[in-house]
């Protein structure tokens, strides 16, 4: 039998017991959750909501009945609508998912390759040799990857922490654009809402117009003017209903939901205002202290900086194997076959003659100076980006706060004073309906600019912790049609 010689025996020992993960390595990163916790309990500290990690369908099951129980048949405010999009977005769960996939690479940097076993028969058929002159059994092993090993597991522990960091930023998405679309939903049923009370003004302007129409007191121009206003008026309010249904569905869609969980509904109108908002003087520390998409940025260049590293120090040698085994040699002597069995050692590696590493080192440079301006230039952006969510959180606060201190209650007095002159016989049926018209003009102008508002206070937790920039103010205001009864 064919043996190894004591150094020899002594480096294979050592280059296996160097291969072993110890247990609580592998017990960590073979859990099925592994690194779900570094999700989760950020989420909940900023969130203070719950997130789940969906890994069978026993699981899938119970979530969606607890989905099923929070939105069925029940009209659901911005809270809850961001409760369900944490436990049902399945885009969601895929980020959580990759969650499995860096981990098993953690794993897998911790152990070594596989040495590779060979043997070879020499001498097939030799004569009086009994089938074969000699045999040769190698072992080799991977040298370069066991002395690179602990720079690997670096590398993808960084890579682990930076897909936890991108979880947890796809958390905060998900919650930030789950609530801007429960704002646009329910401010597109007040809009609708809003009209709907406008029409039935144009209802009583335009019936008005046929009956004095009839009696002569009216010229068709007149008339056209009123029925032309409850005409267009018709087709805003059918347009406001469609971008009621389409908001809906938009936040459907976030949500997560099918079947019988989309027979829910969402408030009429949009929360109150605040009474005062906060000053956040420190805008800018907060984001620059708290942005997850900063930390995933210097991250890889933390990550990039070791590559490069470990470029510069396998420049020379790219390949390296140990290999190790025995050859039995037989020969026929005429007295009989007689064997003799040497142990052998080979080291293996590439000679830099055509290849550098010059090639790949410069590849990594770039790479790292690549990633060191994209985070000097995010950082500038979270800075203009925490700057531009503060301003219009305060201005929007302070805007709508005076269409609904200053505005609505003018047009409100406007529209009594105009009923008592009606009631007196001093202005027209039309000079009060025009007011009436004006004043649903301005509760329009105040329900955009409280929506403006609520828009600006979900984009101020994406400048701060993550999750999306901010958004603009989007579509233009609403208006009921033109004034159709001025010079009555």
């Amino acid at each position: 039998m064919p043996r190894i010689s004591k150094p020899c025996l002594v480096l294979v020992t050592s280059l296996a017991l160097a291969a072993c993960a110890s247990p609580d390595q592998v017990a960590r990163l073979s859990d099925p959750k592994a690194g779900f916790s570094d999700v989760s309990t950020p989420a909940r500290a900023i969130l203070n909501k719950d997130t789940v990690m969906l890994m069978s369908a026993a699981d899938i099951e119970a979530n969606a009945e607890r989905v099923h129980a929070l939105v069925h048949g029940k009209t659901i405010d911005a809270d809850t609508a961001v409760q369900v999009a944490l436990l049902n977005n399945r885009g969601l769960q895929s980020a959580y998912a990759r969650l499995g996939v860096s981990s098993a690479d953690v794993w897998q940097s911790i152990m070594q390759p596989n040495p590779v076993a060979s043997i070879g028969v020499f001498e097939i058929g030799g004569d009086g040799l009994n089938g074969y002159g000699s045999l040769e059994g190698m072992i080799a092993f991977n040298l370069l990857a066991a002395f690179t090993q602990p720079d690997r597991t670096r590398q993808a522990e960084l890579r682990f922490t930076q897909t936890r960091l991108q979880a947890v930023e796809e958390t905060l998405r998900v919650a930030v654009e789950t609530r801007r679309a429960w704002i646009e939903a329910v401010s597109a049923f007040e809009t609708a809402g809003l009209i709907r009370q406008a029409q039935e003004t144009a209802d009583a302007g335009s019936e008005l117009a046929a009956r004095l129409g009839d009696t002569g007191y009216l010229n068709k121009a007149e008339q056209a003017r009123e029925h032309a206003f409850h005409a267009e008026l018709s087709g805003q309010r059918a347009k406001a209903r469609l971008d009621a249904e389409l908001a809906k569905e938009a936040l459907t869609r976030q949500l997560g939901l099918w079947g019988s969980d989309v027979d829910y509904y969402v408030p009429n109108a949009l929360p109150r205002l605040p009474a005062r908002v906060a000053d956040r003087s420190d805008i800018e520390s907060q984001a620059l202290r708290n942005r997850v998409d900063l930390a995933i940025a210097k991250l890889e260049l933390q990550a990039l900086a070791q590559a490069r590293g470990m470029t510069n120090a396998t420049r020379f040698v790219s390949d390296l194997e140990l290999i190790v085994g025995a050859e039995t040699e037989r020969e026929n002597d005429g007295g009989g076959v007689e064997s003799e069995t040497n142990p052998q050692l080979e080291v293996e590696f590439a000679i830099p003659i055509f290849d550098s590493g010059k090639a790949r080192m410069k590849k990594a440079e770039a790479s790292y100076m690549i990633a060191a301006h994209d985070l000097a230039q995010r950082a500038v952006n979270v800075r203009s980006e925490a700057r531009s969510a503060h301003a219009a959180h305060v201005g929007s606060h302070r805007i709508a706060r005076h269409y609904r201190d200053a505005v609505l209650p003018l047009r409100k007095t406007i529209e009594e004073e105009a009923l008592l002159s009606y009631n007196g016989m001093i202005t027209s049926t039309f000079e009060l309906l025009s007011d009436t018209r004006e004043r649903m003009n301005s509760n329009l102008t105040e329900a955009e600019a409280r929506r403006d508002f609520w828009r600006a206070d979900a984009n101020l937790l994406a400048a701060i912790h993550g999750g999306g920039a901010a958004l603009g103010d989007g579509g233009g205001s609403a208006e009921v049609a033109g004034d159709a009864g001025a010079g009555h």
